[in-house]
């Protein structure tokens, strides 16, 4: 089956630096047709850089690098689902968003990957601080947010293709858990908590660790592994399943708890960066393209593990 209304592609005519860009994706009945990637964002309307993504509190889906690196964009959806992109902030000199993350009380959690930390932002008024130091860090890339409030980190060396894992405390304090190991990108949590997700794009695998309830990894295991294109971000289902980007694959694959390929979703673009759920009943996908500046999104029969996280 083919969805049966078309897609309006954003207007790209005005300079991209706090300009408008709208686009099309009213849920109707053909909504329900799964797996069928579609424009939300067209071409260009961000920079190569862009990541991110996810959702707030306020409905709206972020992602960084609009229009140019180290600024963070913001899509809005009125009534009708007509989805509009803007320039939502310019971050602090010398800072370079990657992944995004929202807490339960609305907070926006950044990874800058140039600055070797984690920054927290007020959506509010548009405050940033430093959450998290990394000492030691190559460069945060992709964060993960538990049930308990702690978060988890990726940090990737590119140059000598290795990685290492952290975790954040709620209050800040961050904690090299594994070194040595591939170059780690995707990070998730399990919807109950009690499992973690890393994955090692240039290797292709994607490793499960057990979680306990002060935050410690144990039981790592080799969960699946890919024989061609990279991994990059990553997010659960309420049922555990795991969504990951397959960069140069042109893909988002679902595997599930079990290390199971359960499908393979085609997108346009060739180089997604990262997933985020969010739409009616938060069963949407949005995906970050690099080669596209683009996000493009497909509806699913599970929603996310919660939206925004």
């Amino acid at each position: 089956m083919t969805l049966s209304k078309s897609i309006t592609t954003l207007a790209l005519s005005a300079a991209l630096t706090g300009c408008v860009h709208t686009g099309d994706i009213r849920r109707t009945a053909s909504d329900e047709l799964l797996h069928v990637a579609r424009d939300v964002v067209g071409d260009g309307v961000f920079s190569a850089g862009i990541e991110g993504p996810a959702f707030g509190p306020d409905g709206a889906l972020y992602a960084v690098s609009f229009g140019r690196d180290g600024t963070l964009g913001r899509v809005s959806f009125d009534a009708d689902g007509n989805a509009r992109a803007a320039l939502f902030m310019t971050l602090p000199e010398g800072s370079t968003g990657n992944g995004i993350r929202f807490d339960a009380d609305g907070f926006m959690y950044v990874a800058d990957y140039t600055g070797h930390q984690v920054l927290r932002v007020d959506p509010r008024d548009r405050s940033v601080g430093v959450f998290a130091t990394l000492p030691g860090a190559h460069q945060p890339n992709d964060i993960a947010f538990a049930p308990n409030g702690m978060f988890y980190a990726s940090d990737p060396d590119w140059r000598s293709g290795t990685g290492q894992l952290w975790r954040i405390l709620p209050y800040g304090k961050a904690t090299l858990l594994e070194t040595g190991m591939g170059t780690t990108n995707g990070v998730e949590v399990g919807p109950k908590g009690d499992v973690l997700y890393v994955n090692e794009s240039v290797q292709r695998r994607v490793w499960a660790y057990d979680l306990d309830g002060s935050g410690e990894i144990s039981g790592k295991r080799l969960l699946i592994a890919f024989d061609d294109h990279g991994l990059d971000g990553m997010r659960t289902d309420s049922m555990g399943n795991l969504y990951i980007a397959r960069y140069g694959a042109g893909t988002v694959a679902v595997v599930s708890p079990q290390g199971e390929l359960l499908r393979e979703v085609k997108l346009k673009g060739q180089k997604p960066t990262n997933v985020a759920f969010g739409g009616p009943e938060g069963r949407t996908v949005f995906v970050t393209l690099q080669d596209r500046g683009a996000i493009e999104a497909f509806r699913v029969a599970i929603p996310g593990r919660e939206t925004g996280l």
